[in-house]
């Protein structure tokens, strides 16, 4: 398995690693910094520095999946080969070999930004999610639920918990707790991931409890790290679907 930094610590920007596999599905390395498409955020992307300084980039970052076509623990860097120095790079690489995988920091930081701006949104409309996509540029969550929802009042609620600067703390619970308490997921499209006896959670709030959830995404400290974002399109899916789809403040 990959040992995914990313999960204890999201503002890792680097990290020394070495190689252990490479094929046509991308490079397998022993650790890495690089968060994995999945739980509806992206990929990230950035690049492998080799021994001699040059930099592989990488487009895109995936789990490895078994014989079944199922997500193993193992994390795929998907190399850009459409230029003849990146082809070379990628023919010279072996496993054994030492990198540092560096991801694009702005890049991430937007990915956090806006992961943790859809745990608010969870708060500010309390339905199941039936749907989620995180991305540098907006986000979007889709609620199972037939009432109206007003675009002005939901990023005036955003605003007001981005700048109530609640902390975020990364934390877990046993398999046996979440069980227990089935209502904690909120996703009905994403389960969290499983296989350890523990489930990784995302609490937001000190004093005040504003979301509590199982989450393996990455996510800002606090609330004010978030910035300015704002509801730019509320859409009817489906008779019991609403969307929301979040932007950056112009």
């Amino acid at each position: 398995m990959t040992d995914d930094l990313f999960r204890a610590d999201a503002y890792l920007r680097q990290c020394e690693a070495r190689i252990v596999r490479i094929d046509d599905a991308g490079i397998v390395l022993d650790r890495t910094v690089f968060y994995p498409l999945g739980g509806g955020q992206a990929g990230d992307s950035g690049v492998l520095v080799l021994a001699d300084g040059r930099e592989l980039a990488i487009a895109d970052s995936r789990k490895a999946k078994d014989a079944e076509g199922k997500p193993t623990e193992e994390i795929l860097h998907l190399p850009l080969t459409d230029a003849a120095a990146q082809a070379e790079m990628l023919a010279a690489l072996k496993p054994g070999d030492a990198v540092t995988a560096r991801i694009d920091w702005e890049r991430r930081h937007k990915l956090m930004r806006f992961h943790t701006a859809t745990h608010l949104l969870c708060h500010l409309v309390p339905q199941p999610v039936n749907g989620c996509s995180i991305t540098p540029e907006y986000a979007r969550l889709d609620f199972h639920m037939t009432d109206p929802l007003d675009k002005e009042a939901l990023t005036a609620g955003l605003a007001q918990l981005v700048g109530a600067a609640h902390p975020l703390v990364v934390g877990a619970i046993t398999d046996a707790e979440l069980d227990a308490n089935p209502a904690l997921v909120k996703s009905m499209s994403v389960q969290p991931p499983r296989g350890t006896g523990t489930v990784r959670t995302i609490r937001i709030g000190r004093d005040e409890q504003i979301d509590f959830q199982p989450c393996g995404g990455t996510h800002v400290a606090n609330t004010s790290e978030i910035g300015a974002v704002v509801v730019t399109k509320i859409e009817k899916k489906s008779a019991n679907s609403r969307r929301v789809v979040l932007g950056w403040a112009a």
